[in-house]
């Protein structure tokens, strides 16, 4: 993908960030069964392989159908009739596989039409509401990195609550070099300054 101080215009810099996201995204699926990756671990439902379907999902309108650039796929949950939230979460028919698959055809529609469009092309968003909906290539990628960011966000910490596996994997430099007791060390740590504070309110737990 390239270092950061390796790019050298706008285009280039939201692309590489765009794909590091995704890229990210998708990896919280890596050694998971098919019920840990679907399974709700939110009161609202959120489960990572639907989030990964979404963000997938949601790419290919916002790099297809805004820029006149159909994709050709037909996405099933977004049909008169579906599921609420279908694409969110997967049916019993749907699997890690087929997830995968709509990721890197999504991933690599995205690409062909930031590669065929100047930062300047204009589109229209028809779900934006009017007066709003008419956008810049440039403004779509900063959506779609901020979009793509915000999920990875909700897998990261969907994934750690499953196995403890943070971050980018045991290389990540993003995270501390801990092992288990080193963990509960640091939340032990970051529970009594929590208490510390609520105490001065009223708001902290009694022992």
């Amino acid at each position: 993908m390239g270092r950061v101080d390796d790019l050298t215009d706008p285009k280039t810099t939201l692309h590489h960030y765009l794909r590091e996201q995704r890229a990210g995204l998708l990896a919280k699926l890596d050694g998971l069964s098919e019920y840990d990756a679907r399974r709700p671990l939110t009161a609202s439902g959120t489960n990572l392989a639907g989030l990964v379907k979404h963000v997938a999902s949601v790419q290919l309108d916002y790099l297809g159908e805004v820029f006149d650039r159909p994709h050709g796929r037909v996405l099933p949950w977004f049909a008169e009739g579906a599921e609420p939230e279908a694409d969110l979460w997967l049916t019993p028919e749907e699997t890690l596989a087929s997830v995968r698959d709509l990721h890197a055809f999504s991933a690599a529609h995205a690409d062909a039409t930031i590669a065929a469009l100047p930062l300047d092309a204009p589109g229209r968003v028809p779900w934006w509401r009017a007066g709003h909906d008419h956008v810049t290539l440039h403004r779509v990628l900063v959506h779609l990195v901020a979009e793509t960011a915000r999920h990875a966000g909700h897998a990261d910490i969907l994934r750690e609550s499953l196995d403890g596996a943070m971050g980018n994997g045991p290389a990540d430099p993003n995270v501390p070099d801990r092992d288990t007791d080193g963990w509960s060390a640091h939340r032990a740590r970051v529970e009594a300054a929590a208490r510390a504070a609520g105490a001065a309110d009223g708001s902290a737990p009694s022992a």
